[in-house]
């Protein structure tokens, strides 16, 4: 049994003579939230369609739970609920008629409506007109039709945009929610980097469709160097003093002295250095690079 949900081994695709995925290699682990990040035309929307056959790959190049796509259709689109660009949803039938619809087009019991209207926190909305819906109430019934036969992988692509903060939080948590309660595994695509970070378990990041980067949230937070922020006062005496005493300054501001983090203790050694020198520390704080600087480092290097 394979290990992942996902694996796409070396893929490439076309239209025409234009590449839009270039020997892409994902691998989503079983369990996973895996956030495929990249810039709006980065490849991510038609690796997602590739994904649920809606585009056919070449043979043996996709995988999903091990399966081959294209000589296990069937079987294999059985497992997968996807969100893919709008939700497709009838705007002059109620929340609950759109899912009792997609039930009786799958040949699920009706039963299940209740279960998903639940789940998305849609039961006080199930009667309203589904026209009538926020964004976010679309999008949560959009990912309730996905979830309709219980597929064990979700594709969610962009799910957050557009979303007020309140419709971005409640996606965020039903996307936790389903991974650590629902054992589904789930890739969600996005532009925005630290909308994946709050979620995400695993990353991917994609440009010109190549993949740059996959592996863990961890691994990816090795990759961004944490820095110490000093505020001090007679910023430049203290930037000059501390490049005497063998210290790197990687960015300066009017009040801010910014140099590369070693250890808690150098920290320590850092502030009381300054201290016994006669400059006066306001603050020290350790600082990471957010996801966006830390993508476009990446992209520098590629």
């Amino acid at each position: 049994m394979s290990n992942y949900a996902i694996e796409t081994v070396g893929l490439n695709f076309s239209f025409g003579n234009q590449t839009i995925v270039k020997d892409l290699s994902l691998q989503v682990p079983r369990g996973s939230i895996y956030g495929f990040l990249g810039p709006n035309g980065a490849g991510k929307t038609t690796t997602i369609k590739i994904l649920l056959n809606l585009l056919k790959s070449p043979a043996d190049q996709v995988f999903i739970f091990g399966k081959e796509i294209n000589s296990n259709r069937i079987a294999t689109l059985k497992k997968i609920g996807a969100l893919v660009e709008q939700p497709a949803i009838y705007g002059h039938l109620s929340g609950k008629e759109n899912l009792i619809n997609r039930c009786l087009l799958l040949r699920i019991a009706k039963s299940k409506v209740a279960e998903m209207l639940a789940l998305v926190d849609l039961t006080d909305a199930a009667d309203k007109k589904a026209g009538k819906y926020s964004l976010g109430m679309k999008q949560r019934l959009g990912i309730a039709l996905a979830l309709v036969s219980d597929p064990e992988l979700l594709l969610l692509d962009e799910p957050t945009n557009g979303l007020d903060p309140n419709g971005i939080i409640e996606i965020r948590n039903l996307m936790i929610e389903l991974a650590t309660k629902h054992n589904k595994t789930i890739l969600v695509s996005s532009h925005l980097l630290a909308e994946i970070e709050r979620t995400a378990t695993h990353v991917g990041i994609i440009n010109k469709g190549q993949l740059l980067f996959q592996g863990t949230i961890e691994e990816l937070h090795l990759l961004s160097k944490p820095m110490v922020e000093i505020e001090v006062d007679q910023i430049e005496n203290a930037s000059a003093f501390l490049v005497t005493k063998g210290y790197e300054i990687a960015s300066k501001t009017d009040n801010r002295i910014t140099v590369p983090f070693s250890s808690s203790a150098d920290s320590g050694k850092l502030n009381t250095l300054l201290i016994q020198n006669g400059f006066t520390v306001s603050s020290l704080s350790k600082q990471r690079k957010d996801l966006e600087n830390l993508f476009l480092d990446i992209t520098k290097n590629n």
